[in-house]
């Protein structure tokens, strides 16, 4: 079937165009995007299910048959087979035909999930922002009386923050030909006429008769209007040409023109709701003033300002694509209920207009009223449209123009601002990724708790992202779009791994605020984790390039600067750490918290420190308040499921070290040994087994790895396969002389005494030797004397000397 989209030369295929990727039964689009500030959103439009009781499909991980023994594995692109119930190469278990990788048995307390859904699957139970968070921001502010009680500002090395490419793919937008997209029967529905002065229903029909679509309101007698003002063929300002409406919205109707001095262009001419309100004419006034100057290729172009009858009119380009809420309403017309975009769908439209309001923001302007009606998609761009609301920072006097469920709860005392603006784009994306029902009323300043909306379990990340940017004090959100925009890259490849269920991560994510782990032969020490970057625009950072020597060394000379700063104090917390100075190091935490209760950095030392005290809880909620704060970065789930480890909390562990396995190569082995450690201990073999078979060969943790994975099959011993593959890891396993001798002498032991006691003679090698009683015991005579020769005390030396003696074979001479 061809597509019925205006302009698309594509086909249907599995109910989409190949081209334009428009549903099937999606009418054609009759008219651009609207721009309107009167109360809408996907809630008005339809009653779709409750969320509470329609889980996002994402949620749902298929299982499948069983996959043999040697069977080749299912997940993308692995080349791996299946091996004792899991492939040894990506780690995916044997029962999962859905990529799922890194899924073991299931966390602990989960022992009734279904086969293979296994820990990925975020509950209420496992989700780490139910842990004890540290305060931070405006609550740490009130509680200790800090000297800073506003936000003043954020780093600049998270501005430019540009998106790499290829972390996902957008369908691209068909455009819409102008002339097809004109409205034929250009009208206001009743139930969206309210008074310009007062908000009243007006125009409202009586006794089966139509309402006025002009008059005055019945309670304030203020003048409204709801008809076009200008026809078809009208000749504005002796240049545009009306061809007639695409849409109507808060500052009036919008109307297509043709530039008859610029080759008949088209152009969109915004008009007012009515002349005679003052707010909206001072509206218009104000963008004249200063909308000339922006200019950025995904905003709007505005050429002119006009006047015509007494009325003023903005001409600016035309934009022929499909707005986001379009694109929602159409989705919903194909599904018949309402169907959010995909959360990875979501951040990849707003990631490409934050440059836009970080230009906005850098000329002094905020938008003030962005939400889905104001982004549209033309082919594989986005445009931000509809500047009637912007304004100056320091405009005190105009109209404020907003959205009711999307403007920031302090904006009719505060004003609008930066902050103001976050919130808008933080409440878009809640709107773009579930039916958010009473986000007008219920929710109108406040999000669902996390427990109710199954987009936000499976996505804890992006619950943490809208959390901040939604925050209800302005200080709390994120500073700038650059700021925002950068965290928002990294819930992007969160979200992607968790959506495309492989094993490990084979790409490495760059940070601007972490350095990657550094895992050693002791994978569970607190001191492999990242270390903070230093911030380059910090006035200290070439002195502390000076610093050097041992911990104590360095500390002496950051006790006493040329100048302290925020980079002095920081490197000062941390290596008084490295010294053994735990009581400088949050001496220095707590003096950094007072001046600046958002820097949260400082909370990141404190949670080291407790670490290092042996406070898991501690540590828990300083990592969990740094990961509210910067929900993008890997570093501080790292940090909070080795704390959640350390006290228990298994299952908020499980679930992030699995996020931050896949999204990241360099995470993969502290991640992978953290996971071994967790499944080992809850007794699942099987799922550390393949934690362990996560670190690449390439890794330099991966002898470390091999040594983990032998000891953990010798310890387990299900049998002489186990105890010859653990054999066999022993050979570029990264243990001392002495160890490995223990663990082959071990691994003998095993297997002798397995073969004795069931007298079972199996066609197995252990090393060298065939798994029969004779065999076996030549074997362990010699790793009992080589365990001998490496052991410095001569009575045990002299014991291991004699039980070599005794275990040998009789032999005849």
């Amino acid at each position: 079937m061809k597509c019925t989209q205006p302009g698309c030369s594509g086909t249907i295929v599995d109910g989409y165009c190949d081209v334009c990727g428009m549903a099937a039964s999606s009418p054609a689009s009759t008219g651009a995007a609207s721009t309107s500030s009167a109360p809408v959103g996907p809630s008005a439009t339809a009653d779709p299910p409750s969320v509470a009781t329609a889980p996002h499909p994402a949620a749902l991980v298929a299982a499948g048959p069983r996959i043999p023994e040697g069977g080749a594995c299912l997940q993308p692109g692995c080349t791996g087979t299946i091996d004792a119930g899991y492939c040894n190469v990506c780690g995916t278990p044997a029962d999962q035909q859905a990529p799922a990788a890194l899924a073991s048995s299931g966390p602990a307390g989960d022992p009734g999930d279904a086969p293979g859904a296994g820990p990925e699957l975020s509950t209420r139970s496992s989700a780490s922002s139910n842990l004890a968070s540290a305060a931070m921001g405006s609550k740490r502010a009130r509680e200790l009386g800090s000297v800073a009680t506003r936000r003043t500002g954020g780093s600049q090395r998270l501005r430019s923050a540009r998106l790499g490419g290829g972390i996902t793919t957008v369908r691209p937008a068909p455009e819409i030909d102008a002339a097809k997209a004109l409205l034929t029967n250009p009208s206001v529905p009743e139930n969206k006429r309210f008074c310009p002065k007062c908000g009243e229903p007006v125009g409202r029909g009586r006794d089966g008769k139509p309402g006025r679509s002009t008059g005055f309101c019945a309670k304030c007698r203020f003048p409204f209007s709801f008809d076009p003002k200008l026809q078809p063929g009208d000749l504005v300002a002796g240049q545009y040409e009306v061809a007639g409406c695409l849409a109507h919205g808060g500052l009036g109707w919008i109307y297509l023109a043709r530039d008859k001095n610029v080759s008949d262009r088209w152009v969109v001419l915004k008009g007012l709701l009515n002349s005679a309100d003052p707010d909206a004419l001072a509206a218009a006034i104000a963008e004249q003033r200063f909308l000339a100057q922006v200019s950025h290729p995904s905003i709007v172009e505005i050429y002119n300002f006009v006047t015509h009858d007494d009325a003023g009119y903005i001409v600016m380009e035309y934009v022929g694509g499909t707005s986001l809420k379009s694109i929602l309403k159409q989705r919903m017309q194909h599904t018949g209920r309402y169907d959010p975009l995909p959360v990875d769908q979501a951040l990849a439209y707003i990631l490409e207009i934050l440059p836009a309001f970080q230009y906005l923001h850098d000329l002094g302007l905020v938008y003030c009223d962005f939400k889905p009606d104001n982004i549209i998609q033309v082919g594989d761009e986005v445009k931000l449209i509809d500047l009637g609301g912007v304004r100056r920072t320091d405009d005190d006097d105009s109209a404020i123009f907003g959205t009711v469920g999307y403007q920031a709860p302090e904006v009719a005392e505060l004003g609008v601002s930066v902050a103001s603006d976050i919130y808008t784009i933080g409440r878009t994306l809640v709107v773009l990724t579930m039916e958010f029902r009473g986000y007008q009323t219920t929710y109108l300043n406040v999000l669902p708790a996390q427990d109710t909306v199954p987009v936000f379990q499976r996505y804890d990340s992006f619950y943490r992202l809208v959390a901040k940017a939604c925050a209800p004090n302005r200080d709390d959100r994120f500073v700038s779009a650059d700021e925002l925009r950068s965290q928002m890259i990294g819930v992007l490849r969160e979200v992607v791994a968790l959506d495309q269920g492989s094993g490990a991560a084979t790409t490495t994510v760059s940070s601007l605020l972490f350095d990657v782990p550094t895992p050693g032969t002791e994978p569970d020490d607190w001191r492999n984790l990242p270390a903070l970057r230093r911030d380059p625009h910090d006035p200290m950072v070439g002195w502390l390039q000076t610093v050097n020597g041992t911990p104590s060394e360095r500390l002496e000379r950051l006790m006493t600067p040329p100048k302290n700063s925020t980079e002095v104090l920081l490197e000062r917390a941390r290596t008084a750490l490295d010294a053994g100075k735990r009581d400088v190091a949050e001496a220095t935490a707590s003096e950094l918290l007072v001046a600046d209760p958002w820097e949260w950095r400082a909370v990141w030392i404190q949670g080291l420190a407790a670490l290092e005290r042996g406070d898991a809880r501690g540590a828990q909620a300083s990592f969990n308040a740094v990961y509210g704060q910067v929900p993008g970065e890997l570093a501080p789930k790292l940090a909070l499921a080795h704390a959640c480890e350390k006290a228990g909390d298994d299952a908020v562990a499980e679930n992030l070290y699995i996020a931050c396995a896949r999204t990241d190569a360099t995470y993969v082995p502290m991640a992978a040994f953290g996971l071994a450690r967790i499944r080992a201990a809850r007794r699942d073999v099987d799922g550390a087994v393949a934690a362990y078979r996560l670190v690449p060969a390439q890794s330099s943790a991966f002898r470390t790895a091999r040594a983990g994975l032998a000891e953990l099959l010798t310890r387990s011993n299900r049998g002489l396969p186990d105890l010859a593959e653990a054999m066999r890891t022993l050979e570029d396993a990264s243990l001392s002389a002495r160890r490995k001798a223990e663990v082959t002498t071990l691994i003998y032991r095993e297997a002798l005494a397995t073969v004795e006691s069931s007298g079972n003679k199996a066609d197995v090698h252990i090393g060298v030797h065939k798994a029969t009683p004779t065999s076996l015991r030549l074997g362990l005579e010699d790793s009992l004397r080589e365990l001998a020769k490496r052991t410095p005390d001569l009575g045990e030396r002299v014991a291991l000397v004699d039980e070599a003696n005794a275990i040998r074979p009789w032999s005849l001479w």
